[in-house]
């Protein structure tokens, strides 16, 4: 089964950046959708932000929109989340999910088949 593994989550002041990895041994990632979540202690699970298996298509919540960028190095089949200017808000543990299914150009915030461990990130001063 595909296992995905994150990794970039840490501490980090307010206003400061991260950049989040999602990979995965074996796989070409290429052919899957990738999705972001997050979850906060005592929170529900939130979509953050996902991009199409072509890489044309990309979705992100509306809190983080114009401070995070996700994008795909297919030669290194691995998905970024760049986050800048970071709240603190924004701390919570970040999963990385995957969906082979979804239509070439589409994503969403919602659905995914195999899902990481997730990192933690930790936005605090």
């Amino acid at each position: 089964q595909l296992q995905l593994v994150e990794s970039g989550g840490g501490l980090v002041q307010p206003g400061g950046s991260l950049r989040l990895s999602c990979g995965a041994s074996g796989f070409t990632l290429n052919y899957y959708a990738i999705g972001w979540f997050r979850q906060a202690p005592g929170k529900e699970r939130e979509g953050v932000s996902c991009i199409s298996r072509s890489g044309g298509s990309t979705i992100y919540a509306d809190s983080v929109k114009g401070r995070f960028t996700i994008s795909r190095d297919n030669a290194k089949n691995t998905v970024y989340l760049q986050m800048n200017n970071l709240k603190p808000e924004d701390t919570a543990v970040y999963y990385c999910a995957a969906d082979p299914f979804k239509l070439q150009h589409m994503c969403d915030l919602y659905e995914y088949r195999a899902w990481g461990q997730g990192t933690q990130v930790t936005v605090s001063s």
